[in-house]
């Protein structure tokens, strides 16, 4: 039997329940997967309470590591035994064990550990898109990170200053500016004590930054607008304090000609050989030193909805992963 979180309902954490399940074999291309870490992302919150809509009952999660436990048929690259992590797209991560389809795998190096898969791949992944498959960043640009210690936010800082950029980061008190700085941020700035835009600008010489990569929403859209340089972007990739909405295209020519992006990671990692470089990419620069995913917190996994309430309230740092 595995155990596997369900919901039923869109709402607060309260609405995730955990059910015993009596797994059917893998079938066809797929492999049974028994999770060992799983790891916690924003989006999670947003299935939970319906922002990005999912078929109910449905469960929750994406990112996990685990071993293989049983191969379907049709899978010829996996042996039972292999630890293996997954990034999605398929939900369900938050369970004991599950089918998974085997396109959705890949081998994890004997360098990184369980913990280290769970709280990297699908937030590492996120982060090679953004910077080098969407924003395309470059040496010497000065870049704008919102909750640059948050787990997006702390890898964006080191994968940026690794290849080059100024970092500024945004953190919500003073212990997270530590952990921003360690992460690789040159200037970090306390959102609720300065006026950042200003602030950015600064730093800039007036100019602004060349892209704000903003995972906050929509408390921190009239900070990007105000921060970005004349024809700079602003690549909009989360929702924690709720959707951006009502935005009109004139703002952006007042500002400056501005662009605008709402990426998603898997309209980049469309295709196998897309989704296997990226990993390899997101693997070098683990192993480089440049990204570190800071695990700042562990839950045992039946206690996720304790988890999804302290990722909202803001309350975690770094990346949270979730123990079966």
């Amino acid at each position: 039997m595995a155990r596997v979180a369900q919901i039923e309902r869109t709402g607060g954490p309260e609405v995730i329940q955990w059910v015993d399940v009596d797994l059917p074999p893998p079938g066809a291309g797929e492999i049974r997967m028994r999770n060992t870490a799983v790891g916690l992302n924003f989006i999670d919150t947003y299935h939970r309470k319906g922002l990005y809509p999912i078929d109910l009952p449905g469960g929750l999660g994406s990112e996990a590591a685990g071993v293989v436990e049983a191969i379907g048929e049709g899978v010829s690259d996996f042996a039972i035994g292999d630890r293996v992590g997954t990034f999605g797209p398929s939900r369900g991560a938050y369970a004991t064990e599950r089918n998974v389809a085997a396109a959705q795998l890949f081998k994890l190096p004997d360098s990184i550990d369980d913990k280290t898969a769970a709280a990297l791949l699908l937030k590492g992944c996120t982060t090679e898109m953004l910077v080098e498959r969407c924003a395309r960043v470059e040496a010497g640009q000065t870049v704008l990170v919102h909750a640059a210690a948050g787990g997006v936010g702390h890898l964006l800082a080191g994968w940026l200053k690794a290849i080059g950029a100024t970092v500024i980061g945004t953190v919500g008190d003073t212990a997270k500016v530590e952990q921003a700085t360690r992460a690789g941020a040159d200037h970090v700035l306390l959102h609720k004590e300065v006026d950042v835009a200003a602030r950015v600008r600064e730093i800039t010489g007036g100019k602004g930054v060349a892209v704000s990569f903003d995972g906050v929403g929509k408390a921190t859209w009239p900070v990007s607008l105000a921060s970005v340089s004349r024809r700079g972007l602003i690549v909009s990739y989360g929702n924690a304090s709720g959707a951006v909405d009502g935005v009109g295209l004139g703002i952006l020519a007042q500002k400056g000609s501005l662009f605008v992006t709402r990426p998603t990671l898997f309209d980049y990692y469309v295709t196998p050989e897309e989704r296997q470089a990226g990993i390899e990419r997101v693997f070098a620069m683990l192993a480089s030193g440049a990204i570190s995913p800071e695990i700042g917190q562990t839950f045992a996994l039946e206690d996720v909805a304790d988890a999804h309430r302290a990722l909202e309230a803001g309350e975690t740092t770094g990346s949270t992963v979730l123990l079966p």
